[in-house]
């Protein structure tokens, strides 16, 4: 079914990346709680935000990564992002990272396992189980997910395990960008001779947590080969992976459709919704599902 804007939907995807500002205008400020701008690195003075449903305990727990090509971005422009979160039960974790050029490559992905392990941590403080923490990013922070997903060496610098991880969520990410040829990622990403590194899709070995890829199949910014190649790498290593190409999606509205004037339009959140309960459920030693490859999200219409 065809994807159906309104005259609001596109104003927002104009107002910048995301239309965050508009976003979260519009985001409700009621049924949950915030514990903004919490330290979780005291040395490089890296701060997240807790977005917590009332009066919950042993709930499931999302760290989501922004978007903006590495080198832009805040989570205060994400609130939309917690309060969907936490409108599904969720502890919604918000964490901003270093970004180029203050760093490159893998520094702000250091940054990421820093935000998870404190999440680890100390989330049972705000309601949060570090028995079921999951990793969420869009473009360049769903590059971040992967990356702390799929390779072991991020977390165990951070001090912790990537067996912490119950699951990762990637929207419309980069997993497979090589060549790359823009100047300003070369130096993201520099020395050429490091560039393989920053593929996720080259450490598939089907030892990753259940992962689930969603990507818009109109994405005008990553295309949507990087989702269908690192699906398949990670099915043929024999890893845990689900899929979601939704026609007519943009790479803009797939984070925005989570938003509370917007996420009434597609599957987005529940998606997200269904794959953290389902393995937030799952006992540690369940046997995985057979990978679903390719399947089909169909966007609802406009109520």
């Amino acid at each position: 079914m065809r994807l159906l804007l309104t005259g609001l939907t596109a104003l927002m995807l104009l107002a910048g990346c995301t239309g965050s500002g508009t976003l979260n205008a519009l985001t409700p400020t009621s049924g949950y709680d915030v514990a903004a701008n919490v330290l979780y690195d005291q040395g490089k003075n890296l701060r997240l935000d807790i977005y917590s449903p009332r009066q919950v305990q042993n709930a499931p727990v999302v760290v989501f990564f922004f978007g903006g090509r590495w080198s832009e971005g805040r989570k205060e422009d994400y609130k939309f992002v917690g309060e969907a979160l936490a409108s599904r039960g969720f502890i919604g974790v918000v964490a901003d990272y270093r970004l180029y050029p203050q760093v490159r490559f893998p520094e702000f992905v250091d940054d990421g396992a820093r935000a998870v392990a404190w999440t680890h941590n100390n989330i049972s403080t705000y309601g949060g189980s570090p028995d079921k923490v999951f990793v969420m990013g869009h473009s360049s922070g769903a590059h971040i997910a992967a990356m702390l997903a799929i390779k072991d060496e991020f977390m165990v610098r951070a001090g912790g395990s990537r067996a912490w991880l119950r699951g990762m969520i990637g929207l419309a990410g980069p997993y497979d960008f090589m060549p790359i040829t823009d100047p300003t990622l070369r130096d993201v990403f520099a020395p050429p001779e490091k560039f393989e590194q920053s593929q996720p899709i080259l450490y598939a070995e089907g030892d990753n947590p259940p992962i689930l890829l969603m990507h818009g199949e109109d994405d005008e910014i990553v295309w949507v080969k990087n989702t269908r190649n690192f699906a398949a790498a990670i099915k043929k290593a024999g890893g845990a992976i689900e899929t979601v190409i939704y026609p007519k999606m943009s790479h803009r509205l797939i984070i925005a459709s989570l938003s509370k004037p917007l996420r009434g339009q597609t599957d987005v959140l529940n998606h997200v919704s269904e794959f953290v309960n389902r393995w937030a459920a799952a006992p540690r030693t369940a046997d995985r599902p057979p990978s679903q490859d390719g399947v089909q999200g169909i966007p609802m219409p406009l109520e």
